[in-house]
């Protein structure tokens, strides 16, 4: 199998080709797999995972061509000249939000369709919801438009409640999680703060159990967490309240994360 996108969705198709017994080759457009989403440190974390499960990476390259025929593919050729083996190939290059019927009912587009803290669009009684909604966070002051199963369900409660007229408020902290090998975490936070902030480390990363921090400045803005359980609650409360938390504190396992 070559898997085209070195993102989650690439990833995970990956975790579970080997799994059955697949050759496994990811093709990225990035130095490192999943830098885009979290940075170039944790994403080598998940690149050495694959590879300690025989995953072969062609990083910083693309695809000019699929070869084949009616039966199938036979070889992926690169930018780089390569050609390699594939009996299947799995495009997973990201995705773009549908908006044909929010550009034909003229409503404010800008990354999905831009909609208010209540789920409401520019046009009375139309919301959105779901992938393609671009809501309005209070929390950063920011629209922030997020691809995932959790983040339909909170906004379609909001929607629901601003329709029937009572105060909504979409405050749902963006989550997501990924099960690879025998690695599992937990992701919350908002990505455009985590992108310029610091990263530190709670536990051991070179064992992939460890909790991950987003810091800007002394202020938790997203955390993730490696094969460590039961912990996602006070991570996302550190980032909800805005805890002024010191780093060495934070880095201690000694300390409760409960104290902070």
């Amino acid at each position: 199998m070559v898997v085209v996108g070195s993102g989650w969705i690439g990833l995970e198709v990956a975790a579970a080709a080997r799994g059955y017994g697949n050759d496994v080759t990811v093709i990225g457009s990035s130095t490192v797999p999943l830098s885009k989403a979290i940075g170039p440190v944790l994403g080598g974390v998940f690149e050495k995972l694959h590879r300690d499960n025989g995953v072969e990476f062609r990083n910083k390259d693309s695809v000019v061509a699929i070869d084949g025929s009616d039966d199938g593919p036979r070889e992926v050729v690169t930018g780089s000249g390569e050609r390699i083996p594939a009996d299947i190939v799995v495009v997973g290059v990201g995705a773009e939000p549908n908006i044909a019927v929010a550009e034909r009912s003229r409503l404010k587009l800008s990354n999905g369709i831009l909609v208010d803290s209540g789920m409401r669009t520019d046009v009375e009684d139309i919301y959105a919801v779901g992938d393609v909604a671009n809501p309005y966070l209070p929390a950063i002051e920011h629209h922030l438009r997020n691809e995932h199963w959790a983040n339909a369900i909170a906004g379609g409660k909001v929607a629901a409640h601003a329709i029937l007229g009572e105060r909504a408020v979409y405050d749902e902290i963006p989550y997501f999680y990924s099960d690879q090998y025998d690695l599992g975490m937990e992701y919350s936070g908002y990505a455009p703060l985590a992108a310029e902030a610091e990263v530190v480390f709670r536990g051991d990363k070179d064992a992939r159990e460890f909790i991950a921090f987003w810091l800007r400045g002394d202020r938790v803005v997203a955390g993730m967490n490696v094969n460590v359980w039961d912990v996602n609650d006070k991570v996302q409360r550190l980032i909800r309240e805005g805890v002024r938390v010191a780093r060495d504190r934070l880095t201690d396992e000694s300390v409760s994360l409960d104290s902070l």
